[in-house]
């Protein structure tokens, strides 16, 4: 599932809204064991793991901050931010970059997936059987074959505050 060709977007601003398409794209990633899938509208690219500028006084979620073509991106610890075990010291993470509203954030993810196309149909309210950690930063789900894709909120999982 190692996909690290970059993933260009035109980044869009909003969070997924299944009731506005037919089919719905996204990039997918793993975290631990967990498949999320972000709307590819708000990916801006996906790229390997980057050299990190710690930030003192930071969220624990909060690995550093990486310098991205001169810009500076503050990058999300996914694992963290889920109340994961941290992962494997010889395995490192890979950069999922979103857009949000006027952010450009990085969240740190185990695995890249592909961008899968599922119809809006299938979309599905987050099961109350999912972790509360986890249900609070997915928008819904779809039920994959043998899996569940979960949609990620980017606007509640780069809100590094509310989780503290």
């Amino acid at each position: 599932m190692q996909n690290e060709e970059a993933i260009h977007s035109t980044g869009g601003e909003r969070g997924y809204d299944p009731s506005s398409h037919t089919h719905a794209q996204f990039a997918t990633f793993l975290v631990g064991d967990l498949l999320f899938g972000v709307d590819v509208m708000q990916v801006q690219e996906i790229i390997r793991y980057q050299e990190m500028t710690p930030v003192p006084q930071s969220s624990p979620m909060i690995e550093g901050l990486i310098n991205l073509r001169g810009q500076i991106i503050t990058a999300i610890c996914m694992r963290r931010r889920l109340g994961l075990p941290e992962r494997d010291a010889n395995h490192l993470p890979m950069n999922v970059v979103v857009r949000h509203e006027d952010e450009v954030i990085s969240l740190l993810v185990d695995e890249i997936g592909d961008v899968l196309e599922v119809s809006s149909s299938q979309f599905e309210q987050t099961p109350d059987t999912i972790e509360e950690r986890s249900r609070d930063l997915v928008e819904g789900v779809y039920k994959l074959d043998g899996k569940l894709l979960l949609v990620l909120d980017c606007a509640r999982a780069i809100d590094v505050e509310v989780s503290e």
